[in-house]
């Protein structure tokens, strides 16, 4: 089954429809600065509007990255706290979808 809303694709391959907090959570834990350094989520389409990203740093934490053109925000954050990414995203990408 497709995606309703959007969907998360990690550099090692990992795909997870329409993912919940605590998948996106487990998404972001599994990265490493060797060969899974980031998870892109954006909808399942050609030319998607919007999209977050999540990358390892080489030194230390994550860099969140949120854009969505139709709504002209382009936002750029480093942040540690695994669980507060998970939240602030979820969040984010609920406005997404409505």
């Amino acid at each position: 089954m497709a995606a309703e809303y959007y969907c998360a694709d990690s550099e090692n391959g990992d795909h997870v429809d329409d993912p919940s907090e605590d998948a996106l959570f487990m998404l972001i834990s599994d990265l490493n600065d060797t060969d899974n350094t980031f998870v892109v989520i954006q909808p399942d389409e050609d030319e998607p509007a919007w999209f977050a990203s999540v990358a390892v740093l080489d030194e230390g934490g994550y860099e969140v990255v949120r854009r969505d053109t139709s709504r002209r925000e382009h936002d750029v954050s480093v942040e540690t706290a695994i669980g507060r990414i998970a939240g602030d995203l979820t969040k984010w990408l609920a406005a997404r979808a409505s």
